[in-house]
């Protein structure tokens, strides 16, 4: 069911993984984040990955992050 209602829109480092939020959510857009580095804490394992962490977004909202990540110069995973 996840796959079915989010797309992965980025995937990259904790700084501009925040940015890349922040701007979201300022613009009523409402994204889901994936933190292998924080999960892997939590379950009591260590995580080694450049890209840590992954943003999400409903799947009708993609064009509205596309513009929005656009406007950051970062392009959309594809």
């Amino acid at each position: 069911m996840f796959k079915e209602n989010y797309t992965k829109i980025f995937q990259g480092s904790f700084i501009i993984t925040n940015r890349i939020i922040s701007e979201l959510e300022n613009n009523n857009t409402s994204p889901l984040i994936k933190n292998e580095i924080e999960s892997g804490r939590l379950a009591g394992f260590g995580v080694v990955d450049s890209h840590p962490i992954s943003v999400y977004v409903f799947k009708d909202e993609i064009e509205k992050a596309n513009n929005i990540l656009a406007q950051l110069g970062i392009h959309l995973i594809s």
